[in-house]
């Protein structure tokens, strides 16, 4: 989940730009207490990627990289959209080639990120 003070967020909430690119937003209808989980569990499996990768254990390393992309796909962070309007999915794009470039070219020229 981003930290909306540092990263601009788009108006409809979908996505948070970092270096010019859109990365999707946490699904905001997930239940608190699920969602403080999920982020758990992907903290959890982000620090056993990098003790895996410390120790050379290529085995361990892909089952906790699973685990990231498991706690992501619940969040709503990837896999099908949490959106129910039909709206395609601009993830990972960089934001000038998209629906948003207009509003980020916006937020650079208001001097924000």
């Amino acid at each position: 989940m981003a930290d909306q003070h540092r990263y601009p967020t788009t108006p409809d909430g979908r996505y948070f730009v970092v270096a010019g690119r859109l990365w999707r937003t946490s699904n905001p209808a997930l239940p608190p207490d699920e969602r403080q989980r999920l982020v758990d569990a992907l903290m959890l499996a982000r620090r056993q990627v990098g003790a895996a990768r410390k120790a050379g254990d290529a085995q361990a390393e892909r089952s906790a990289r699973a685990d990231v992309d498991a706690a992501k796909r619940a969040l709503g962070e990837r896999g099908p959209v949490w959106w129910t309007d039909g709206a395609p999915d601009f993830n990972r794009r960089m934001v000038a080639n998209t629906p948003y470039a207009s509003w980020h070219a916006g937020l650079v020229d208001a001097g924000a990120r």
